[in-house]
């Protein structure tokens, strides 16, 4: 497994005692959850999903670093209650209910995450991130096929829980 850079685990520890007292759920995705999950790469901010109101209770209480308020925003393919942090340099962007933009046009119900979430533990850290499965199946719904396909490499490699037949 590649080494974590001491940076993401110092500001992840304190987003978790921020949190603590969240009722909503939430975990670590993208980039910095498939590395905090074993996957070989170097993630380049945090992104933490969550649901709605989840994004605004975390906006409130890590207020300080906030440089986008959460607010409702739309892409392409992908819309959310989306805003960024900044803790000592770092990015943080805080998604609440994700949709993705199927083919048909029509949007996808924002997840649910309690299904999703399983936790990692590093360095007494006790870690929500969402299962690198649910991440497979995300990036191939956006069709981002480079990060899906690193994802079910990865997961062939070292589960059972892909066969080769859930290609797209």
């Amino acid at each position: 497994m590649k080494k974590i850079d001491n940076r993401y685990l110092r500001i992840l520890d304190r987003i978790l005692d921020r949190l603590k007292p969240i009722n909503a759920p939430w975990a670590i995705t993208g980039s910095f959850g498939f590395a905090l999950q074993g996957v070989p790469v170097k993630p380049h901010d945090i992104d933490v999903q969550t649901d709605e109101m989840g994004a605004y209770e975390i906006e409130r209480l890590l207020t300080e670093f906030v440089v986008e308020r959460v607010h409702f925003a739309s892409a392409e393919n992908i819309r959310s209650h989306f805003g960024v942090l900044n803790i000592d340099g770092i990015k943080v962007d805080i998604m609440g209910d994700i949709q993705k933009r199927l083919d048909n046009g029509t949007w996808t119900e924002a997840p649910d995450l309690g299904k999703h979430i399983h936790f990692v533990k590093m360095e007494k850290m006790n870690i929500p991130v969402l299962s690198l499965e649910y991440e497979y199946e995300a990036y191939m719904q956006l069709g981002r096929k480079d990060k899906a396909t690193l994802l079910k490499r990865w997961l062939l490699k070292h589960s059972n829980a892909l066969t080769e037949d859930n290609d797209e």
